[in-house]
Formats: C-alpha cells, structure tokens, sequence
C-alpha cells in the first residue's frame, strides 16, 4: 500500500496552475500554503512533461506503465527461481539409484 499523499490533489493542481499561468516563481507560490518548495518544482515538472512541453521526463502514463512493467518483471523473475528450485529437487530425485524391495 503506497504511503497517504502530504499534500491534497486539489492544493496540487491549484499550485501547479498559478506557477504555470500566472508565472509567478515557485518559491513564493510554495511559502503561502506551506508546500515544500522542491516538491511544487517536482509537481510543475511533471506537469510540464504531461503537456509535451518537456522531453527529459517520462510522462504520468509513461511512468505507470514503467511501474506495471517492473512489477510483472519481478513476478516473472521470482516463479523462475521457484521453477530453478523445483527442478533443481526433481533432478536430484531422478538421479538417485532405486532399490528393489526384497522379498
């Protein structure tokens, strides 16, 4: 379960939106409701990234689908070492020499 968010969505696009339309610098549209100034920078970024204005930053999309991505890599990763594992066992299994009852 991800972490709860610091900052509501709305405070966020309000934030974002004044830095973007109205121009006016980060750091004071940071101080007045108390946002960090570093993570109203990383917001306005990512925005930028959404509308095509930046091409040094994956998208919102983009990066879910990178998330999904590694994710299912690491299920496919983790049933490989549990298949390694199984048929590591049934190969030593076969290898061992059968007896026969005796009678």
């Amino acid at each position: 379960m991800p972490a709860p968010r610091k900052y509501p969505d709305e405070l966020l696009e309000r934030a974002v939106r004044e830095v973007r339309m109205a121009g006016r610098p980060i750091a004071h549209v940071a101080k007045d409701p108390g946002i960090h100034e570093e993570a109203l920078r990383d917001w306005v970024r990512q925005a930028e990234a959404d509308s095509g204005e930046r091409d040094d930053r994956l998208t919102s999309v983009e990066l879910g689908e990178s998330k999904q991505l590694r994710k299912g890599v690491a299920e496919l990763r983790r049933a490989n070492e549990i298949l390694k594992a199984a048929s590591a066992l049934f190969t030593q299994e076969l290898d061992r020499p059968r007896t026969r009852p005796t009678r």
